[in-house]
Parts: structure tokens; C-alpha cells; sequence
């Protein structure tokens, strides 16, 4: 089941669509679920709602899944190219325009006013080992900020195809010093077609380089992380929808 209903989003001074999955026993049962919270929410379910017209499919996916639970996706702001400032953390320069980089506030939103709400609505499982997040491209360097920065609030997160090159320097200075709870599960991913032409796109280029060391420095602080190489896989949402299987089963069943 998927209800959509609108949040006021402080930051940005107006309302957001959220895109919630509810299981299919939600209603038949006072059962509590884990949640997990995804950026650009209008891409995961329905193509009709998607921005290139083809979503993750993931409602399919969690249809018939083994484990129960509860998807939010917050739909990002679609004004000009403010996303890219919406979902980065650290002030940037990139596509020929400087990036304000708002992440923070996007978290402070998510964690203090969003959840709360979440939580306060549905029968949720509200504490972190319950709680997770993902997304992917700028929304997958969210979620690996979003774990690092806020990892007393969030113990998994699903960083897909994540544009960490953007902000590289800061955003592995908040690696270096963040202090990660040794149950936390990291997933990162990229595809072939995103290395850039390098001869073993596996293990050369800008996405492998920095999520293999993304990884490194997490690992060695005691997280859990799975680095994920899609084979011809490419930027994009019906790609993505591949690796769907690889990361919920990394991040929420005993793999």
C-alpha cells in the first residue's frame, strides 16, 4: 500500500510530498515496523510519479519480501537545479554553478521534524537499530553523510552510485572523524558504465576510488560495509532497481 501526503518542509518554506510504503498486513495487525527513509521519494514506487518516467519498482520488491517494514521517500525540490544544493552537506562548485550545500539542513529536517512525525503516526520501531536510510546519486551521498553525521539516529544506509567525488575532501574529513557504532552497515555502490572508460572499471576510476575508500575508513571503525560493482550497470533508475535485492539484504537480514 502506498499513501502520499504532504509535509510542511521548513527549510524550503513549503510542502513536500512524502511517499510512504506501508506493508500489506499494516492494517490487519497492531504490529510495530523498522523504517527506512529514502531522498527523492517520487522515484521509488509508481513510473508515473518518476522523474525519467521509470522508478526502483521497489513496492514490487517489498510485496514480496521477507521482512516487513516501512518505506518513506521525501520528495526533493524540483525548482531549477536546487536539489543539488538541497542534497549536498558541504558548499560546492559543480555543472558550471556553485552549490550551496543545504544537506545539513535536509537532515536536521528529516531527523527532528520528519521521524517525529513518521513515528508519531505509524507503528514504528523508532529506535536506531531500526532506522535506515538510502537513496541514490546525490541522494546517495546523503545517506552516507546522513550515516556519518548522524549515526545515533540512523544504523544503516544504502549509498547508491553516490556522488561523493563532489565533495570529496569534506566529505572524507567527516569520515575521518565521525565515531561509527560498530553495528552500522554501510552498502556502496557503483555501475560499469559510471567509471569513466577506466580499463577495470571494478577497481580504477572516480566511483571506485572513492567508495572502495569510503569503505576503507569505515570498515576500520568498526563498520560493516559491503562494496557492490554492478557489471554494465549505469546511472540510472532501472539499474538501481537491480541492486535493490544486494543492499536490503545486506542492510536488514543476517548476510
Amino acid at each position: 500500500m502506498i499513501i502520499k501526503e504532504k509535509i510542511w518542509y521548513d527549510p524550503a518554506a513549503e510542502k513536500r510530498v512524502l511517499h510512504i510504503y506501508l506493508p500489506n498486513n499494516y492494517r490487519f495487525s497492531e504490529e510495530k515496523y523498522p523504517v527506512m527513509y529514502f531522498f527523492d521519494g517520487h522515484n521509488l514506487f509508481n513510473n508515473k510519479d518518476a522523474t525519467y518516467g521509470k522508478s526502483w519498482g521497489l513496492k514490487e520488491f517489498m510485496d514480496q519480501w521477507s521482512k516487513n517494514m516501512i518505506i518513506v521517500g521525501v520528495e526533493c525540490s524540483h525548482k531549477g537545479n536546487h536539489r543539488l544544493s538541497e542534497y549536498c552537506p558541504y558548499p560546492a562548485h559543480a555543472f558550471g554553478e556553485d552549490i550551496k550545500g543545504e544537506g545539513k539542513e535536509t537532515m536536521d529536517w528529516i531527523v527532528n521534524t520528519l521521524k517525529p512525525y513518521i513515528d508519531g503516526k505509524y507503528r514504528t520501531w523508532t529506535h536506531r537499530e531500526a532506522t535506515a536510510i538510502g537513496g541514490s546519486s546525490m541522494g546517495g551521498l546523503m545517506s552516507l553523510y546522513a550515516v556519518t553525521a548522524y549515526n545515533e539516529v540512523f544504523s544503516k544506509a544504502a549509498c547508491v552510485s553516490s556522488s561523493i567525488g563532489l565533495v570529496h575532501d569534506h566529505m572524507f574529513e567527516e569520515l575521518e572523524q565521525c565515531t561509527i557504532a560498530p553495528d552500522t552497515k554501510v552498502f556502496l555502490s557503483w555501475g560499469e558504465k559510471e567509471s569513466g572508460g577506466a580499463s577495470n572499471p571494478e577497481f580504477e576510476g572516480w566511483f571506485s576510488d572513492n567508495n572502495r575508500g569510503a569503505a576503507a575508513i569505515l570498515t576500520a571503525k568498526g563498520a560493516q560495509t559491503r562494496v557492490f560493482f554492478q557489471p554494465g550497470g549505469g546511472h540510472c533508475e532501472a539499474d538501481w532497481e537491480k541492486q535493490i535485492p544486494f543492499f536490503m539484504g545486506f542492510l536488514w537480514l543476517n548476510q
